[in-house]
């Protein structure tokens, strides 16, 4: 496939993921039914698959990995952080403002690995300053 084409949809899967993670985490802060819709349970992991599935290829293109190149190690580090964060504020939270507090800092999260994403540089935004 031409780098370009899966770059885009890396990027695309990417936003998607954290719009649905933004709505779900309303959802979850607000105790809503609707969280437990068979829909809302299973199309975010399809993206993230995907969005997973698009990077690997993406590494291999480019042939940087993570662990050997810093910029993708601290988006793999970031991702894990991203991933425990982001289960607290879904549903492992107990309470709704600790769920709140999780949802925030995993958007805070996530916007720096985008960061890390368009600098290649573990300085994130900061690189781009």
């Amino acid at each position: 496939m031409d780098y370009a084409f899966v770059k885009h949809m890396h990027m695309g899967m990417a936003y998607l993921s954290i719009t649905f993670f933004i709505f779900r985490s309303i959802l979850s802060v607000t105790e809503s039914a609707l969280l437990q819709n068979k829909v809302i349970k299973i199309l975010p992991h399809i993206i993230d698959t995907l969005l997973i599935l698009l990077a690997g290829h993406l590494m291999m293109t480019i042939q940087q990995y993570p662990f050997a190149d810093a910029w993708l190690t601290a988006k793999l580090i970031g991702l894990i952080a991203y991933i425990i964060v982001g289960t607290i504020a879904i549903k492992r939270g107990k309470t709704a403002i600790i769920r709140l507090w999780a949802s925030v800092a995993a958007v805070a999260i996530f916007a720096y690995i985008l960061g890390v994403a368009k600098s290649h540089d573990v300085m994130s935004w900061l690189a781009l300053a």
